[in-house]
């Protein structure tokens, strides 16, 4: 066990609440020319990311960092244009080297009748293993801080939003393929990483899969397979091709979801979703899934893949959310960097409605 030099925020009584639960807001960090991502094709992404804006400000607050005045003033003026209220948009400059919020952004544990009901855990972020500069995007956490007047812990090891996944009451889900790997924290054995994992985000049960998708860059982020839509209900992507390099993977997957068990003891309740057909662009596979949605406030919002499995996905998914309204958006262009709407965004908790549903 981990002997950490101050209290942790689950000693502390703090929690990562389920993303289905209120937002006050939405953080985003918008894209900008000198990203990484996107390599000659960002202008395409803005009718689609912009729409994701629009969407998600129907119902909540969405707060986006933008790299300095000249984008601040063009991305107001761009969602204006499209009818966006200006009163739901906080731009804020806060620059980033990319666009990727759900890793670089900050994560918000909750405890609504504590003096301080709100903290963020700035974890360490390498862009998946120095694979691209994160100077700037490594600071966000503690800008957001600062902007909001809440607290800020440092865990001190590399962590990043897309390789968890929560129920919101005690489980963590995620992949050995990533929060193992040699290129995030070298060294590290596996129990001491799960110290870290219960201590930072206040869980209690920690359920490993293996492998991520085919094309993952992130070396198998959990939100490009497997997601929780309830307490106890999780959405996994499965692939009935047998020829496609995903099959044998998902397939493996499937079998060790099957074999969880919760704290109850209950078995998990699986609803299996196909792929959408490979998108491929400039020879590459692409990592496009449907498991890449995001809960927000009333709504969720789904990326698409122009084929015939996005109806399909669209279905299954209004039955795992039956309260919520499935909004499907064009992910074809947003795909090329490598990410989709759940990898772009980091929910931000409203403190009374991010308490447990009684039992």
């Amino acid at each position: 066990m981990i002997e950490f030099p101050g209290p942790t925020p689950k000693e502390l009584g703090y929690s990562f609440p389920a993303e289905w639960k209120k937002h006050r807001a939405t953080w985003l960090s918008y894209p900008h020319d000198d990203s990484y991502s996107w390599p000659g094709t960002l202008s395409r992404i803005f009718p689609f990311y912009n729409r994701f804006i629009r969407e998600l400000s129907k119902n909540e607050e969405v707060c986006i960092n933008v790299r300095d005045e000249v984008l601040r003033d063009k991305v107001a003026a761009d969602l204006q244009m499209l009818e966006v209220d200006s009163s739901r948009i906080k731009l804020l400059i806060h620059p980033t080297n990319d666009a990727w919020c759900r890793d670089h952004g900050p994560a918000f544990l909750v405890r609504p009748d504590h003096l301080d009901p709100k903290v963020i855990v700035s974890w360490k972020y390498n862009a998946w293993g120095d694979k691209y500069d994160h100077d700037l995007d490594e600071l966000i956490p503690g800008l957001v801080s600062k902007y909001l007047g809440v607290p800020v812990f440092y865990p001190g090891i590399v962590m990043e939003g897309g390789a968890v996944e929560f129920n919101g009451t005690g489980t963590l889900l995620t992949t050995a393929q990533c929060l193992l790997h040699e290129n995030r924290n070298p060294g590290m054995l596996q129990h001491e990483i799960e110290d870290y994992l219960r201590s930072f985000y206040g869980v209690e049960q920690i359920l490993w899969l293996d492998e991520g998708i085919d094309g993952d860059d992130t070396n198998g982020h959990i939100d490009d397979i497997t997601r929780f839509f309830s307490e106890s209900g999780v959405v996994t992507m499965v692939e009935p091709r047998r020829s496609d390099a995903n099959h044998k993977i998902l397939d493996e997957n499937l079998r060790k979801l099957k074999s969880f068990r919760l704290r109850d003891g209950k078995q998990l309740d699986i609803a299996e979703i196909p792929m959408p057909k490979p998108v491929i662009y400039d020879g590459q596979r692409l990592p496009a899934s449907y498991a890449n949605f995001y809960i927000a406030n009333n709504a969720v919002i789904v990326p698409n893949f122009q084929c015939k499995e996005d109806d399909q996905a669209m279905r299954l998914l209004e039955e795992c959310f039956p309260k919520h309204k499935i909004i499907g958006i064009d992910s074809v262009e947003i795909i090329w960097g490598l990410g989709s709407f759940h990898c772009l965004s980091q929910q931000e908790p409203d403190i009374a409605g991010a308490l447990p549903e009684a039992q």
